[in-house]
Formats: structure tokens, C-alpha cells, sequence
């Protein structure tokens, strides 16, 4: 995390606003792909670790071969549909000036190539994920980490065109961490055989396509959704409201890690459960989960949102106009579908997904509506992230709250009572004591020590006496004396 954040610093200050507006502009048409990667490794994860849970190895090899052809059509499917839209892209929809477009379509044909094997590499993570194999996960995340930043330090003292390479070799990472994890899994687990013609199975192809279809429609809309944000600040804003964007969307993404990776590691729990046909463990897991999630997020993320002006002056030096107000409401949003996270993840492993993903589309495509309208208008930029902040209000305490309580039992006054009161009592009283430095003390170094000072300590406390009950106290003294038994 803090290496990407550096990163971010040495890039930016590279190239320049503008120049980093661009590569976030048009790098983004390819990064709403990651919405669909996540699309269709949640329905092969879920094939994949439900077997698991039921212990047919054989099944795994059908389902893995099943997903390597269903991915292999989509990856090429995937780039002709990306070339075909890249000329609507330089011939009208984006506001780029006219000599960096060049650099922008060097830049958009490497991470097409990218995205390519990015997509046919999703069965070899699934069995990853259904393995709960953590340490390649921890071990690769840090590895792909440095090299983002060697290439970060070397358009630093490139003296050619620093957008063009750094686009090239952004592209070139996950090539070579994608390709490590194909050799790595075909010799560590059985299950990863090709082998179409012997492991094909129709039935079975259906049934994930249906999965996989739903689960499109759903992330497909989120995807241009997200997209469809940077085009439109892009339309009535320009190439500079993009780097404040792009700022936010890294950081976001950047201080939500551990929630992400404890969101690996649970995901294959939840599923498994439910493969057993063991409801309430899935159920005890899904209520963790969503604790966890969020206290994992908001033990950075609110003392960051409340000193983010003077962290955003150490971290970029020059900071982008709007970036500071994106990052805090994103965040906000963020918090908010962390506590739901594993709550969705109950209704996949289900496999009853369609309704769900029916509306929850509808609710996701309002805000850049709404958003376009106003800017229309002459609102400002921040009200784009208003919108998205008020759209995760309903997506979570509505949609994915009524559709878990349908399809997975979820008890919905359980929930409120033992996940949303512990989250409401520890923000509260975490939030409380950081804001005294903040109003009696004078902005600086000072502050911002002090405000996380006195927040870490008071949040841990609450989160124990308030925030665990008896079992996950438990868990957590288990593993405490685990560590102090090693040492």
C-alpha cells in the first residue's frame, strides 16, 4: 500500500496533471475491465470453491476447463470490441488535446493486450482463491508493487515521451505476473489440466454461463457506470478533473487493501459453507465478514479523511483541484459497501443472483444520470461523488439487504443489532475523540499526529469491548497467543 502510494507521487509529478489525466482517462476505459475480471472470477470462485466445499476434485477439472473456454471466447471477443470502440473513443467522445493522442492510443492498444490475458487467466485464480492460497496472493501483491514503482523511477529520468512508456510498461506487469501464476498453478494443484475435449461438460457450461451472465449484467453496468464518470467530468471539465479522479480512485483503492484481502481470504469460507449445506456457519461467517470488512477500512480511512488535506500536500506535493473532496466522499461510499460486502457474497453462494443484479443495475446507472443533468446545469464536479454516495446508501441498506434476506435467510434485525450497532458505536467514538485535536489544534505535523494518536488506541479499545462478541473475541485471543507461542 504505501509503496503504491509513493508511487502515485513520482508519477503524477512525472508527468504532470494533464499528462496523468490522460493515461487515467484513457487507462480507464481498459480499468473498467477490471469490474468485468471481477465479474468472472466471483462466477468461476464460486463454482470452483462450492465443489471445493463438497470435496470433487474431479468436478474442479470440469469447472476449470468449462472456464477456460468460456474466457478464452470472451478475451477475444473482448478486443474487437475494444478496437471497434476505440475509434469512437479518438474520433469524438474524449477530450484530449490533439498532440497526445498519439501517446493516448499507444497507451489504450498495449492494455487492450493486456486485458486480453488478463481475462483467460481467470480459472488459474479461481483455483487460487477456492485453495485460500493467501501466501501467493501476499507474495505477488508485494512483487508487483516494486515494479510499478522501478517503472514509476524510470520515466522519473526518461527524457522521451514519459506518458508512452509509462503506458507500455504498466501494461507489461500483469503480463508477467499473470504468467507466473499459470506455471505456478498448472504444477501445484491437479485440477489445473487442459483438457476441452475430456473435461467438457454442456450442462455444466450452461450453468455458468447463466451465473457468469447475471453476474455480467450486474458488474457491466457498474462498469460503465464507473467509466461513463470519468468521461462525463472529462466532457464538461477537461483532461485536469481527471487526475483529481484518478487521484481518488488510487487512493480509494489503495487504503481498502486489507479490507480486499481479508475479502480473499473469506469469500471461498462463505461458499464453502454453503456447498456443505452448512447455512448458519455461512451465515456466522457473512455477519464476520461484513465487521471485519469495514473495521479494516475505517481504522485508516477516517483519520485520513479527516486530515487528508495535509496527508494529499506530503503525498503529491501539487495537488489536483477536487481531489481531496472526491477521495473523502469515495471513501464514505467505500466504508458503506465494505460493511455489505460479504453480504453479497451470501446471495451468490446461493446461486439465486438474477433479481438481485436486475436492480441493483437500475440503482447503479442513476447517479451518472442524475450527475450529467447537473453538470448541465452548472453544478459543480463534486456532486457526481454526492450521487455515488447516495446511491451505495440504497444499493446496500436496500437491495442487497432485502435480496440476502430472500434467497440466503439472512435475519435482517440480527444483522442490524449485531453488525450495523457495534459498526455505529466504534465510528462514533473512534470519530469523537480524533476531532478534538482537529478543532483545538492548528493545521500541521502536530495535528496530524495527534488526531491518529489518540484515534488508533481509542478505535482498538471500542472495537473490543463494543465491536467483537464473546466468539470473535475468542477467535481473536486464539490467534494472539498463536503468535506469542511462536516468538
Amino acid at each position: 500500500m504505501f509503496i503504491s502510494l509513493y508511487t502515485t507521487r513520482l508519477v503524477l509529478n512525472a508527468l504532470g496533471a494533464s499528462d496523468f489525466g490522460i493515461f487515467n482517462l484513457v487507462g480507464g476505459a481498459i480499468a473498467m475491465l477490471g469490474f468485468l475480471h471481477a465479474a468472472m472470477s466471483s462466477s468461476t470462485q464460486r463454482f470452483m470453491s462450492f465443489y471445493e466445499g463438497q470435496g470433487d476434485v474431479e468436478k474442479q477439472k470440469y469447472i476449470f476447463n468449462v472456464s477456460s473456454v468460456l474466457h478464452f471466447g470472451i478475451a477475444i471477443g473482448l478486443v474487437i470490441i475494444l478496437l471497434v470502440a476505440g475509434y469512437f473513443f479518438f474520433n469524438g467522445i474524449l477530450n484530449i488535446p490533439p498532440d497526445r493522442v498519439f501517446a493516448a492510443k499507444v497507451i489504450y492498444g498495449s492494455l487492450i493486450l493486456s486485458t486480453a490475458f488478463t481475462v483467460m487467466s481467470v480459472p488459474y485464480e479461481a483455483v487460487l482463491n477456492a485453495h485460500e492460497n493467501m501466501l501467493y496472493y501476499s507474495i505477488v501483491g508485494i512483487v508487483e508493487s516494486l515494479l510499478k514503482l522501478a517503472v514509476a523511477l524510470i520515466i522519473v529520468y526518461y527524457a522521451g515521451d514519459k506518458l508512452v512508456l509509462y503506458g507500455i510498461l504498466m501494461a507489461v506487469i500483469p503480463f508477467v505476473s499473470r504468467t507466473v501464476m499459470q506455471v505456478y498453478c498448472r504444477r501445484k494443484y491437479s485440477e489445473c489440466t487442459i483438457a476441452p475435449k475430456r473435461y467438457f461438460e454442456k450442462g455444466l457450461m450452461k450453468e455458468m454461463t447463466g451465473f457468469a451472465g447475471w453476474s455480467f449484467l450486474g458488474t457491466a453496468v457498474a462498469m460503465l457506470t464507473s467509466y461513463g464518470q470519468g468521461i462525463v467530468l472529462n466532457m464538461f471539465f477537461g483532461t485536469k478533473i481527471n487526475a483529481s479522479h484518478g487521484i481518488a480512485t488510487q487512493a480509494n483503492g489503495q487504503i481498502n487493501v486489507f479490507s480486499y484481502n481479508m475479502m480473499k481470504a473469506l469469500t471461498p469460507v462463505i461458499v464453502k459453507s454453503e456447498g456443505e449445506g452448512n447455512r448458519d456457519k455461512m451465515l456466522q461467517a457473512t455477519f464476520m465478514g461484513s465487521k471485519l470488512a469495514y473495521f479494516l477500512l475505517a481504522l485508516f480511512a477516517i483519520p485520513i479523511i479527516i486530515e487528508m488535506p495535509y496527508i494529499f500536500n506530503l503525498w503529491l506535493k501539487n495537488v489536483p483541484e477536487y481531489a481531496i473532496v472526491f477521495t473523502r466522499l469515495i471513501l464514505m461510499s467505500s466504508m458503506v459497501t465494505q460493511m455489505f460486502s460479504t453480504i453479497a457474497v451470501s446471495i451468490d453462494a446461493t446461486g439465486r443472483i438474477k433479481e438481485l443484479q436486475i436492480v441493483k443495475s437500475l440503482v447503479e446507472a442513476m447517479p451518472l444520470l442524475v450527475a450529467y443533468i447537473l453538470f448541465k446545469a452548472g453544478y459543480s464536479p463534486t456532486y457526481m461523488y454526492v450521487m455515488m454516495f447516495i446511491m451505495t446508501l440504497i444499493r446496500s441498506f436496500g437491495v442487497i439487504t432485502y435480496y440476502a434476506k430472500k434467497e440466503a435467510g439472512l435475519n435482517v434485525p440480527k444483522f442490524l443489532k449485531d453488525v450495523l450497532v457495534p459498526v455505529v458505536i466504534v465510528t462514533v467514538l473512534a470519530l469523537g475523540v480524533a476531532l478534538v485535536p482537529y478543532f483545538y489544534m492548528n493545521y500541521g505535523v502536530y495535528r496530524l499526529f495527534a488526531v491518529f494518536a489518540v484515534y488508533f488506541p481509542v478505535f482498538l479499545l471500542a472495537l473490543w469491548f463494543f465491536g467483537f462478541n464473546k466468539y470473535e473475541k475468542n477467535i481473536v485471543s486464539s490467534l494472539v497467543n498463536r503468535v506469542l507461542k511462536k516468538k
